[in-house]
């Protein structure tokens, strides 16, 4: 049994699998009941009061396993169910509070909301609370403090606030999809949905009827996966589930940062389009630099876009550490070229639940890309492949001046400052999580070792230079 990061990225995997093993046998509909009584099957709870809420809470899971809220469009949803355990957070008084004389807090809160006892300690009403935190800035003691709930402190965009139920809430109109408070919340209360269903559908019709092949783009930070096994090894797995051919989206990264490098160039400052929730940021909240945005589609799109073009009866699955991606593949410029995009936590579940042990399996190839392809998935991989498109189209005037944005919070940051005029840069790469793609949310491990795993498949490449990747292409 693989050995997930957390807990809750178990139990996501149970559902997923026990969902994907009845899709499978064409039993899903008859059985989807059962399945909390499956994962949960004793009498004693293992993480709520009682063993009746696990399972209410594990169906709400199915209902996200199979697609969640058809009429949410966002692919990041709430199970309001789950989202019960943690504290109501806010302002508080801790027990720092000495007492003091100068009430200082009292005076400075408008709103009333703060009282004391007996013994001079103050208290704060949540119910006229404003949260403005004039209390905590005069505190002599630092004793008022504000704790936040996980997925509060996890978006840094500020799309998660609690409703009147003090369940989390998720901002559509703020909400990049990310993932970062899918992967933070310690009860797995907010989760990607899936179309795990979609992908098993596409490949059942394929093995039935011949008519079309199915092509599954894996994203380079596949190296730092599945480390219990031999990357040739995840290759024929996937070959194994009815996959007809297995490509690196590294190779879609080389297409665009032949090309976008060319665009910095003509154009003399760029901001990359690869990852689809800084894409979405600057749409949502910078929406006068959404002109400096890459015209290029990100690397997934650019290479379902060739597939599409070359092939126009396959179907692309693209498999990666990407929730952002899922809402990406539903955009109108990106449709029409890739049809689902699924994570590795989805791809360990699908192996699982048709019982195919990777380890066992011999190794296929996958070598489709140059070394700075498959950089793309750690932060500064695409300013290194940018720099070397301009040094292999001899555009040796133009010095490229990277600020580098390693998480959505660098990402702000910068683009703060191309609005104001002082970016001392002339290219932004934006990357939403932290490290780059080895850092998203449908990631089975998440460490630091993962940035030199990429390096070092990088190096593997057999083609040394960008040129030599697409040339294939050609």
């Amino acid at each position: 049994m693989y050995k997930f990061d957390t807990k809750v990225q178990h139990l996501k995997y149970k559902v997923l699998r026990e969902v994907a093993r009845l899709a499978w046998k064409d039993t899903l509909l008859d059985n989807v009941m059962d399945i909390p009584k499956k994962i949960v099957p004793g009498k004693e709870p293992t993480m709520r009061c009682c063993v009746y809420k696990e399972r209410a809470i594990l169906a709400d899971r199915v209902k996200m396993a199979i697609g969640g809220n058809k009429d949410n469009p966002n692919v990041i949803e709430v199970i309001e169910t789950a989202c019960d355990e943690c504290p109501m957070g806010g302002y508080e008084v801790t027990n720092a509070c000495r007492g003091c004389l100068a009430h200082r807090c009292v005076d400075a809160c408008r709103f009333g909301a703060i009282t004391f006892d007996e013994n001079h300690v103050a208290h704060i009403d949540k119910s006229k609370c404003k949260e403005c935190g004039a209390c905590a800035k005069v505190c002599p003691y630092t004793a008022i403090i504000s704790r936040k709930r996980p997925c509060e402190n996890a978006c840094k965009i500020k799309a998660i606030q609690m409703n009147d139920e003090k369940d989390a809430a998720i901002d559509n109109n703020k909400c990049i999809s990310c993932g970062a408070c899918v992967y933070q919340c310690p009860f797995g209360a907010i989760m990607d949905k899936s179309y795990i269903l979609d992908v098993i559908d596409i490949i059942k019709r394929s093995n039935n009827n011949k008519k079309y092949k199915v092509y599954a783009v894996v994203a380079p930070s596949i190296s730092s996966q599945f480390s219990y096994a031999k990357l040739g090894q995840v290759i024929t797995g996937l070959k194994e589930l009815g996959f007809h051919t297995v490509i690196e989206a590294a190779l879609g990264a080389d297409m665009v940062a032949d090309l976008e490098s060319r665009e910095l160039v003509e154009k003399g400052f760029l901001t990359s389009s690869c990852c689809p929730a800084f894409v979405s940021y600057v749409e949502k909240n910078h929406p006068d630099l959404v002109q400096y945005i890459s015209h290029n589609l990100s690397p997934m799109a650019a290479l379902g876009k060739f597939l599409k073009e070359h092939d126009e009866e396959c179907k692309v699955i693209f498999i990666g550490p990407c929730t952002a991606k899922k809402a990406e593949v539903q955009k109108e410029s990106v449709k029409d070229y890739v049809d689902v995009a699924m994570t590795f936590e989805e791809l360990q579940a699908m192996f699982d639940s048709k019982d195919i042990d990777i380890t066992t399996l011999s190794e296929n190839v996958l070598d489709n890309a140059s070394y700075f392809g498959r950089i793309f998935a750690r932060s500064g991989g695409l300013s290194d492949a940018v720099a070397e498109g301009i040094k292999e189209h001899d555009d040796t005037e133009f010095e490229l001046k990277a600020a580098i944005c390693d998480g959505i919070e660098e990402c702000k940051v910068a683009l703060m400052k191309k609005e104001k005029g002082v970016l001392d840069a002339n290219f932004i790469e934006g990357m939403a999580c932290i490290g780059g793609c080895i850092g998203g949310a449908g990631c089975l491990t998440h460490g630091a070792k993962n940035k030199s795993e990429v390096d070092k498949y990088g190096r593997e490449a057999l083609e040394k230079t960008i040129s030599d990747a697409i040339s294939i292409l050609k």
